[in-house]
């Protein structure tokens, strides 16, 4: 990519935003992991339920596809018909990639955003809790992931954007594909 050229600097700032926040993110699959084997331990061998261990794991869950949606698309990792794109040139996968953020991917992150905005105000303004007798105390917290959602992805779809306009002048090259792992 062309270093000097401002946008290009943008680009690397929105894409390093979504690397960092999808790698953070990306550790609560770890800790989800942890938590299920602790509530099945509590069970099964000591009969013993947490119910706010258990919402935890929903909480997380919700928080990682939520909240990684944007370094999926940093990454290139949304659904795509590659039988179409695959075989394009360069800039014609430039052209195609400008035209999905503009016509499919921002307007659907404004529609979401906007469609979601009364439904957190208002349990924000509750402060709603878990509908369970000890639950977790923040479901309003869990819910302002509709809204970080849309504005993450529309945040990397300003990113792919200009990457897709730079490419389109021959300003810069698509980043290589990232190799697929065969199981």
């Amino acid at each position: 990519m062309n270093q000097s050229h401002p946008a290009a600097a943008l680009v690397r700032l929105l894409d390093g935003f979504s690397e960092w926040t999808g790698r953070l993110i990306a550790w609560l699959t770890l800790l989800m992991v942890v938590v299920t084997f602790v509530v099945v331990v509590m069970r099964y061998v000591f009969e013993q339920g947490n119910i706010a261990l258990q919402e935890s794991v929903i909480y997380m869950h919700s928080f990682v596809f939520l909240l990684g949606a944007a370094y999926t698309l940093k990454h290139d990792g949304h659904v795509r018909v590659d039988i179409i794109y695959r075989p394009l040139s360069e800039k014609g996968k430039g052209w195609i990639n400008l035209f999905g953020t503009l016509f499919l991917l921002l307007p659907v992150c404004v529609f979401l955003f906007w469609i979601s905005w009364e439904y957190v105000a208002t349990s924000w303004e509750l402060r709603e809790g878990s509908q369970e007798a000890g639950g977790i105390a923040y479901r309003y917290i869990l819910k302002s992931a509709l809204l970080a959602m849309p504005v993450m992805m529309i945040m990397q779809g300003v990113a792919e954007l200009l990457r897709s306009l730079l490419v389109i002048s021959g300003k810069t090259h698509l980043p290589p594909a990232e190799e697929e792992h065969a199981l």
